[in-house]
């Protein structure tokens, strides 16, 4: 099997349609994108569209339409994760066939006394050896050999999974692909080699890479970025309050966004176009500077 360093590059940036894009995201998005200019490789706009009932009307319209004005181009046509729904289907039934899977009825309530781990309550195995599908969520088997990889920036990371999360949801209750299932096919059906992402979404990589193990998929390379956060220490995110991008000041925001990821762009530049602006970008880029960093404070 080829290595993720051996096969031609391809990134992606992968944002929910759940509101416009704010600092935080356009932050990461920076981050991929020029990640994967830097490596001459291709970049993608997937846009994960696989949970209603949190969705925004227009949102997905509205990220697509601020990546396009600061001058962001992808490779090939905006992909939605909903038109992978059978590949997800598939794969869900491939793990059940296998009898790594298993439905599950349990509420929140059916386990609220169980362990605590660093991930919050671990699910105890209730429901394992269930055959009971009718109104059940599908959970993946785990077991508690470490899984571990070794991030660009953040170093080692590891966990046992059996212990630390229990076995996790990969189809919902209702029917809908969980997020580790989603981005695990999408990740291997579009060839991705390097995921550039915030290190809020550090704890969720042992999960998937269980899951491309099982699989039998390419394990991407894993790069995570410091989260942006308020100045009291919370994620800037839709939930804490962040609002959508200016595109009224597209150089100087561009500019803040390099700032952060600690590219010290020259002051001149808030004065340039955005096609000037990328070029330094991509001819100065030196995504170590970010090596070990966990947060970083948004100022205004």
């Amino acid at each position: 099997m080829q290595t993720s360093e051996s096969l031609p590059y391809v990134g992606r940036f992968a944002p929910s349609p759940t509101g416009p894009l704010h600092f935080g995201s356009l932050v990461a998005a920076v981050a991929s994108f020029i990640q994967a200019r830097s490596k001459n490789g291709r970049w993608l706009l997937r846009i994960e569209d696989i949970d209603p009932p949190r969705e925004q009307p227009g949102a997905a319209e509205s990220i697509i339409r601020a990546l396009e004005h600061y001058g962001f181009q992808w490779d090939g046509s905006v992909i939605y994760q909903s038109a992978n729904h059978e590949a997800h289907e598939n794969a869900l039934q491939s793990l059940i066939d296998q009898s790594l899977a298993y439905p599950c009825k349990c509420s929140r309530r059916d386990f609220a006394d169980a362990e605590r781990g660093p991930l919050g309550i671990v699910y105890p195995g209730t429901c394992r050896g269930s055959e009971d599908s009718i109104d059940a969520a599908i959970r993946l088997r785990t077991n508690d050999v470490e899984i571990g990889f070794q991030d660009a920036l953040q170093g080692c990371f590891a966990q046992r999974l059996e212990s630390e999360s229990g076995d996790f949801v990969i189809r919902r209750r209702d029917g809908l692909t969980a997020y580790h299932l989603a981005v695990v096919v999408d990740d291997e059906i579009q060839g991705i080699t390097e995921v550039v992402r915030g290190i809020d979404l550090l704890d969720s990589t042992p999960r998937q890479i269980w899951l491309q193990r099982l699989l039998q998929y390419q394990t991407p390379n894993y790069i995570h970025i410091p989260v942006i956060t308020h100045e009291d220490g919370s994620k800037l995110s839709k939930l804490t309050g962040a609002t959508g991008i200016s595109l009224n000041s597209t150089a100087k925001t561009l500019c803040a966004a390099l700032s952060v990821l600690g590219q010290n762009p020259p002051r001149e530049l808030v004065h340039a176009s955005t096609s000037d602006i990328w070029s330094w970008a991509s001819e100065s880029w030196q995504i170590e500077q970010l090596t070990g960093q966990k947060t970083i404070i948004k100022t205004a």
